[in-house]
C-alpha cells in the first residue's frame, strides 16, 4: 500500500534538466531513478526531457526502460518523429508527449494542426497541448477537448511576466472543466503554498492551492471565489481543507489536474511533509 496520499501520488514530473534547475542529462536520470526506488517514489511522475535530448536520454537509461514525457519543440511538425523515435527505443517508454501552440494569432487552428498531427501516431499516450493564455486559448481548449486530449498550463518562468495572475490561472481551470479538458502544469510551482519569492519578487503560485482550486471550480464555486483560492497563502488553512477531502474528491480532483512539471523534488516533498500532508520518507 502507497504511502503517499492519494491526493499526491504521481503528481510531481521530474523536469530537472530544465531551468533554473538545469541538472545535466546524466546526472538528472541518475537522479531520477533514485527518486523511482525511494519510499516517496508514488510522489513522483515521469522524468521530462525534450525531443533533441532523447537519444542521449536513451543512452543514459540502459537497459532499464524509463517512463519519458516529451516534449516537442518542433511544433505540430516534431510530434510524428519524436513519437517514433522513443517507440523504437527499447529504452524508453513514452507516457505523454508535450506541444505548445505557436501562432498566437489563430491558437484554434494551431490547436487542430497539432491535433491531426498527434491522431496520425499517438496511440495511448497522452498528449497535453500548452494554449497560453492570450489569443483565441478558449477556442483551442475547444479543439483539445473534441480530440479528447488534455491541456498544459505555465504557470511561471524566468521571467516575471510568465507568472499568470490568480484571475487568468482560475479562468483556465474553469474553461477547463467547463470543456472536460484535464490539465497539467509547468514552472514556477515547486512549493505547495503561494508565496512570493524573497530573491526575485515573483508571484508564484502553490501547488496545494491549484488542487484546492480545482476541487473547488468542481464544486461550482465561481471564478472569483476559485481565485481567492489561488491566492490563499494560509498553509494552515489549505493543509486542513486537503485533509478534509474524501476519497472521491480526491479522485475527481486528480482526474483533472494531473500533474506539474517541477526541476525540483526535494522541494515539493519538503512542503508536503512540512505540512503534515505526508510522511517524512
Amino acid at each position: 500500500m502507497s504511502t503517499v496520499p492519494a491526493l499526491y501520488r504521481h503528481l510531481v514530473d521530474d523536469a530537472a534538466m530544465f531551468p533554473p534547475g538545469n541538472l545535466p542529462l546524466t546526472e538528472a536520470v541518475t537522479a531520477h531513478r533514485a527518486h523511482r526506488a525511494a519510499p516517496y517514489a508514488d510522489l513522483v511522475g515521469p522524468f521530462v526531457c525534450t525531443d533533441e535530448d532523447l537519444p542521449r536520454v536513451a543512452e543514459a537509461a540502459g537497459d532499464e526502460p524509463l517512463q519519458v514525457t516529451v516534449v516537442v519543440t518542433g511544433g505540430a511538425g516534431g510530434i510524428e518523429p519524436a513519437v517514433r523515435w522513443a517507440d523504437r527505443s527499447p529504452s524508453l517508454e513514452l507516457t505523454a508527449i508535450e506541444v505548445r501552440l505557436r501562432d498566437e494569432g489563430d491558437l484554434a487552428r494551431n490547436a487542430l494542426r497539432v491535433v491531426r498531427a498527434a491522431e496520425a501516431c499517438i496511440d495511448d499516450q497522452t498528449v497535453y497541448v500548452e494554449t497560453g493564455l492570450d489569443g483565441s486559448w478558449e477556442q483551442a481548449l475547444g479543439a483539445i477537448a473534441e480530440a479528447g486530449y488534455a491541456a498544459k498550463l505555465r504557470t511561471g518562468g524566468l521571467d516575471a511576466h510568465l507568472f499568470p495572475s490568480a484571475d487568468q490561472v482560475a479562468s483556465y481551470i474553469t474553461r477547463c472543466l467547463d470543456v472536460e479538458v484535464p490539465f497539467k502544469c509547468t514552472a514556477g510551482l515547486h512549493n505547495a503554498i503561494a508565496h512570493t519569492d524573497p530573491a526575485t519578487g515573483f508571484e508564484h503560485h502553490g501547488f496545494l492551492n491549484v488542487l484546492l482550486a480545482t476541487r473547488a471550480s468542481l464544486d461550482a464555486a465561481s471564478p472569483g471565489e476559485v481565485a481567492a483560492v489561488l491566492a490563499s497563502r494560509d498553509g494552515t488553512a489549505l493543509a486542513a481543507q486537503a485533509r478534509e477531502l474524501s476519497e472521491a474528491q480526491v479522485s475527481g480532483t486528480r482526474r483533472w489536474f494531473h500533474s506539474f512539471g517541477s526541476c525540483s523534488i526535494a522541494e515539493p516533498r519538503a512542503d508536503l511533509t512540512e505540512l503534515n500532508l505526508m510522511e517524512d520518507l
